[in-house]
């Protein structure tokens, strides 16, 4: 395996190694960076690797929650502020642009400014100067931005919420992060990386995972993902006693499994009443005169229910066939060869990973 520093991604999945390729290829310009993906799929990760791999890396990197920063201290942190500018300000501060003059500032959930700070912003990414506040003087600064957010910007722009001309400011070069459920290959990568950096950090001996709980790392949704996963393995690191970590340390990943799982068969059938040869059939065995059996009703072949059975599923699991296969209890592949046998037609917009508001049935 390849020797993994802290800058660099880690697993050895299609998007570790094109992501990687990316990040070479344009860590050396000053283009701003937008970097889109879900929460704990390593967002910062990708900046600093950018950071690192520029002619900048010598200079400071700065990283900024926009999402903790209050409207009214939005201008002091970012752009700094003069002595005395308000009460409280006995000395003057730089700000996060100033304090990253000649290196590269990360502004992590942009998306959770609202419309009076992206105007302050834009205006400094524009001018590539900033005033602080209490000041009437411009500072110039030469900063690379590289901005990070879990929405659709693009969304948000069309619902009013983003402005448009900071929306192209920053989304010079994309680059998107992936769920860990769309790159299981890095799983046991990642686990292994993880679990070693966490016991030298503790000083506690080097340890390894049980296959048992290799195959329930698998199998397991992460809608928390990297971050997800470093909590679960710090936790059974600290419970488990020796040398291998088992299921037996995982008491709380295990229940949270399970009942993830009952929440989605609950949810397949609850709402769903028996095909018609079943309620003519039961009605007949018990003798309720009430139901009769319609003349068109049809008894399914096995052939027929299955069919019928794989295809309510998958449009359950809105076509993620990984959460179709997982809760069918098959292989993906065996999955794949039952859609093609029966000829189940997968509409191109829906395939892979459901969006976030509709995945509430896979994720429970």
């Amino acid at each position: 395996m390849e020797t993994i520093s802290s800058d660099h991604l880690i697993g050895k999945s299609v998007w570790v190694k094109e992501t990687r390729k990316r990040i070479k290829q344009v860590a050396g310009y000053r283009s701003n960076v937008l970097i889109q993906g879900p929460s704990g799929t390593g967002k910062e990760l990708v900046a600093r690797a950018l950071h690192t791999h520029s002619q900048r890396a010598d200079s400071p990197f700065i990283p900024v929650n926009c999402s903790a920063i209050p409207s009214t201290l939005f201008s002091s942190q970012l752009f700094g502020h003069a002595k005395g500018a308000f009460t409280g300000a006995e000395h003057a501060a730089l700000g996060c642009f100033r304090a990253a003059e000649g290196g590269t500032i990360f502004l992590d959930e942009i998306g959770e400014l609202d419309l009076d700070m992206q105007a302050k912003l834009l205006r400094v990414l524009q001018n590539g100067e900033v005033t602080p506040v209490g000041s009437h003087q411009s500072k110039p600064v030469d900063v690379r931005v590289i901005a990070a957010t879990n929405r659709n910007l693009q969304k948000e722009v069309d619902e009013k919420r983003f402005r448009l001309d900071l929306f192209y400011r920053i989304n010079v070069i994309v680059i998107h992060t992936q769920p860990l459920l769309d790159r299981p290959e890095d799983i046991e990568v990642l686990a292994n990386h993880i679990l070693a950096k966490t016991s030298i950090e503790y000083g506690l001996p080097l340890k390894r995972l049980s296959p048992e709980v290799l195959s329930l790392f698998q199998n397991h949704d992460w809608a928390g993902n990297v971050r997800e996963l470093e909590n679960v393995l710090e936790r059974a690191l600290l419970f488990s006693d020796d040398d291998v970590v088992g299921i037996d340390a995982l008491d709380e990943l295990v229940a949270l499994e399970n009942k993830q799982e009952k929440a989605k068969r609950d949810a397949l059938w609850s709402d769903r009443e028996p095909s018609a040869p079943f309620r003519h059939a039961s009605s007949r065995l018990s003798g309720n005169p009430e139901v009769e059996p319609a003349p068109e009703a049809k008894w399914l072949t096995l052939a027929e229910m299955e069919a019928d059975y794989l295809r309510r599923t998958l449009e359950e699991m809105f076509f993620n066939q990984s959460a179709a296969a997982r809760v069918l209890g098959v292989d993906r592949k065996l999955l794949a060869r039952k859609i093609r046998k029966y000829g189940i037609v997968l509409p191109p917009q829906r395939r892979g990973r459901p969006t976030k508001s509709q995945s509430h049935l896979s994720k429970k």
